[in-house]
């Protein structure tokens, strides 16, 4: 069949094209003969300007020669006569005895018709008293207010346009028969219209002088019958002596319709129901049974009332709404998607409407289940997608509602370009609602969105929505962080998943924490092991003290799995790192005094484990610092006293004994010393000793003993150290107010060293200085000058004390040297402090003349 349409519809352009016709359509599908009656052949069709669809109706002369007349009565007609139920005329071209009459895109009601045979009874009856409503309403129309008789009401005159309303066409017999010449008494015969029973006495002439709507009136009765009989070929009262109708005769035809039915079919044409009459008594209220059969259809309510829609209270609004929602299982579906759908979309553009937006909206959605898949984007996805621009609440929230209907059917360029730019407007909303559901309906898209919005845009907003005042905001949006974790990028979740879950432990929304902990248990395959261990762990363990049971439980069974996750890869991880001839790590004295760590069990254990270890570390000090101090194959130094021992070190902090002594030449190319004081310090030639140097910067005096902003107390106590806190510590002691988020940035580099030229230092006297063992100053009480420090880098060398040059470090290697100069100065009276000033001073003056004695020797050595 399709070959044959293809076959017909080239025919035709080829004949098109010899004639020199530049129609303004492209012929379509072909449809089938209507029927032996019809003058006309069918054709779905494009428009050339703009490739809307339509259809074209064309009758070639050359098969019907004598009904070119008809078919130009037609086009004539159908031209000038304008109704919403009438065929709707766009153009028509005629040359060579061919006419093409292009309308509205339509299609013949007969192919409907066969689709209606199995369908419920009650459906069936309800959609074609609808259509004949609209068909009774064109011929009364025709009838009263164009004078006329349409002539050939019948079923191949019917046609459904795109959205199932029913349109009358057939203008072949249009026209008034008490005109002269009449068409309609002229070509009836060649069109073989059904005889009437005054044609029997006096012929197509006696139409002239009975009633306008005589012939109209008698065909809608006979349209009426094959409508709800189409088995039911000749019913024997069409025949003469055209008896009324019997109700064995009725079939399927309703019985509020019954008794109108037969007045129409009245032998007599002056007696005869008009079309006009069969429509108010289907309008009635009052009639009861045999009236109101068009009223009280609910595909005429639903129509009716999308008509005047704005102009409905609120009450009657909705229960049109109710009605439809009820109907629409069974509802036609050209009828449901092509009319009522476009008709309630085009409502919510009023801002009128919006109040009615919650049930107009998941109506829209319903209705559109039964648009073909083709045709859903442009019916339903594209309406309903503009909408997301309302600034309307009530119309934000129904979409939000009925998003998981339709969300799958969206595309990732329709959410990230039309969609999120007003969907983000809902996390700053100031109603709490709106921001929830903006929140739930997040999950639906995230798979749409593009990595700028999901690694930067949407975290921006879940982030402040963390410190929102609405308890079920925040633990929404912790899930939301859970649920979006596989999809962030690498770098974002380590910024993000562990922050994230700190803020939210902390909250006071018991509902939140379980959240946050569920969260962590979801992501656990995401964070780096060490990640893990160093932070997640940690972070959750705070939750097992919990004031509530249900986060308690919740942390149990989340540390578990953790735990487990650790366990499973510390199996695969290799037992130790270090090459077999390294140097062996320090374990924990076993109880029979073996080198080799083992595992302890309770707490006891371990404490003893610790101090056994603590007092074999110590042992192993003092062994290397003997080792240092005797120098093999090295003239003993001698080993200047430096007086009576400094007070006892208090407990807390562990001395560190420094030896000084002269070191020998170092190579070039060994590494750099590490926290040596002045050790990279150059000799300038001519320079005073170190002593001398000391005196002429500090003066005659130290310090002013009136001056209390310059005591020394503040040395007395060490400062605080500062040691950075790991990272669970960071989380947990980030306040509320600042970026939870922050803790998760990539450390800073560890700053680089700046190399320090070492100069050469000058030859050392032949005389030896003296070797002074002191116990070094704690951490609390070493004052570094930077005017006296060339450089200070801890050494990563395992090796013992560094040794410092005693040519630049004479202060250091004084050989005059007092308790008292080490002892503190807190707690002195001024007068104390005078005292002990004026004793210093003289011990540096003693110093300065030794050292000058020194110089005095050394110069007359050279001469």
């Amino acid at each position: 069949m399709d070959y044959l349409r293809s076959l017909g519809t080239a025919a035709v352009s080829s004949i098109v094209q010899k004639s020199g016709l530049n129609l303004p359509f492209s012929l379509g599908r072909k449809y089938p003969p209507l029927d032996a009656l019809n003058i006309w052949t069918l054709y779905d069709a494009t428009k050339r300007d703009d490739a809307a669809s339509v259809s074209v109706f064309e009758f070639n002369s050359q098969q019907k020669r004598n009904l070119f007349p008809v078919a130009q009565n037609a086009v004539r007609r159908l031209r000038v006569t304008r109704h919403p139920d009438i065929l709707k005329f766009m153009d028509v071209v005629e040359a060579d005895g061919i006419i093409y009459i292009m309308t509205e895109r339509v299609k013949p009601l007969s192919e409907e018709l066969s689709s209606w045979e199995a369908k419920p009874v009650k459906d069936r009856q309800d959609w074609l008293l609808w259509g004949l409503h609209r068909i009774t309403n064109a011929i009364s129309f025709v009838n009263s207010s164009c004078n006329a008789a349409h002539g050939t009401v019948r079923i191949s005159s019917i046609f459904l346009s795109t959205s199932g309303e029913w349109k009358l066409g057939g203008f072949e017999l249009f026209s008034d028969p008490a005109e002269p010449n009449a068409i309609l008494l002229t070509y009836a015969g060649d069109l073989n219209i059904h005889r009437m029973p005054e044609n029997e006495r006096g012929g197509w002439a006696a139409l002239k002088d009975g009633p306008i709507t005589a012939t109209d009136g008698y065909a809608l009765a006979l349209l009426i019958f094959n409508l709800f009989n189409p088995t039911v070929s000749h019913p024997p009262f069409l025949d003469p002596p055209y008896n009324p109708p019997q109700p064995s005769t009725r079939g399927k035809i309703p019985p509020s319709l019954w008794s109108s039915f037969k007045k129409m079919l009245n032998p007599n044409p002056k007696g005869r129901m008009t079309p006009k009459a069969l429509l108010d008594v289907g309008m009635a209220e009052s009639l009861g049974e045999n009236g109101g059969f068009f009223r009280e259809n609910r595909l005429f309510k639903i129509c009716e009332g999308l008509g005047n829609f704005g102009l409905m209270s609120d009450g009657e609004r909705a229960t049109l709404l109710r009605t439809i929602k009820d109907a629409a299982p069974t509802l036609p579906s050209t009828f449901a998607t092509h009319l009522v759908l476009p008709a309630l979309l085009t409502s919510l553009t009023h801002t009128t409407m919006s109040i009615s937006a919650p049930s107009i909206i998941p109506l829209v959605i319903q209705l559109g289940t039964y648009v073909p898949s083709d045709e859903y984007n442009g019916l339903v996805l594209e309406p309903v997608v503009k909408l997301f621009a309302n600034p309307d609440r009530g119309t934000r929230m129904a979409i939000l509602d009925v998003l998981p209907d339709f969300a799958d059917k969206l595309d990732k360029q329709t959410v990230s370009e039309k969609i999120w730019p007003h969907l983000q407007t809902g996390f700053t909303d100031t109603v709490a609602v709106i921001r929830e559901t903006t929140v739930k309906a997040i999950g639906l898209l995230s798979d749409k969105f593009t990595e700028r919005i999901l690694n930067n845009d949407l975290l921006r907003h879940l982030a402040r929505l963390q410190s929102d005042p609405e308890a079920p905001i925040r633990t929404n949006s912790i899930i939301l962080i859970g649920r979006l974790g596989p999809t962030l990028g690498y770098n974002t979740r380590r910024k993000v998943l562990g922050a994230a879950c700190a803020k939210a432990l902390k909250d006071s929304f018991p509902p939140a924490r379980v959240a946050a902990l569920m969260t962590c248990m979801a992501c656990a395959n995401l964070f780096d092991v060490e990640e893990l261990a160093g932070k997640v762990v940690g972070l959750v363990a705070g939750a097992l003290v919990d004031k509530e049971k249900t986060v308690r439980d919740q942390a149990f069974k989340a540390v578990a799995m953790l735990i487990q996750i650790l366990e499973e890869h510390a199996t695969k991880m290799p037992d130790t790192t270090l090459a077999g001839d390294g140097p062996p790590t320090l374990g924990l004295s076993t109880p029979n005094g073996g080198a080799e760590g083992t595992l302890v069990s309770s707490a006891a254990g371990a404490a003893g484990a610790l101090a056994g270890w603590a007092i074999s570390s110590i042992g192993k000090k003092v062994a290397n610092l003997s080792s240092c101090l005797s120098l093999p194959n090295t003239p003993m130094h001698t080993i200047t006293p430096v007086g009576s021992l400094p007070p006892p070190v208090p407990s807390e902090t562990k001395p560190t004994f420094v030896t000084q002594i002269s070191a020998p030449p170092v190579p070039s190319g060994s590494r750099p010393r590490g926290m040596q004081l002045g050790a990279h310090k150059a000799s300038v030639p001519g320079a005073l000793p170190g002593g001398l140097a000391e005196e002429a910067r500090w003066g005659d005096d130290l310090m002013d003993v009136n001056a209390n902003a310059d005591d020394w107390n503040e040395f007395e106590s060490a400062p605080a150290e500062s040691s950075g806190a790991n990272a669970v510590g960071s989380w947990r002691a980030a306040s509320d107010d600042e970026d939870p988020w922050a803790a998760f940035e990539d450390p800073a580099p560890p700053p680089v060293p700046i190399p320090v030229t070492e100069l050469t230092s000058p030859p050392v006297p032949a005389t030896p200085p003296a070797l002074v063992v002191t116990p070094a100053r704690t951490l609390a009480t070493q004052v570094v000058r930077p005017s006296r420090v060339a450089a200070l880098s801890p050494s990563p060398s395992p090796r013992g004390t560094p040794l410092a040059s005693p040519a630049t470090n004479e202060r250091a290697t004084s050989p005059v040297a007092s308790p008292a100069s080490v002892s503190s100065s807190a707690g002195m009276t001024k007068e104390e402090k005078a005292a002990e000033m004026a004793r210093r001073k003289e011990e540096r003056k003693q110093r300065i003349a030794q050292l000058k004695e020194q110089k005095k020797n050394v110069a007359g050595a050279k001469a």
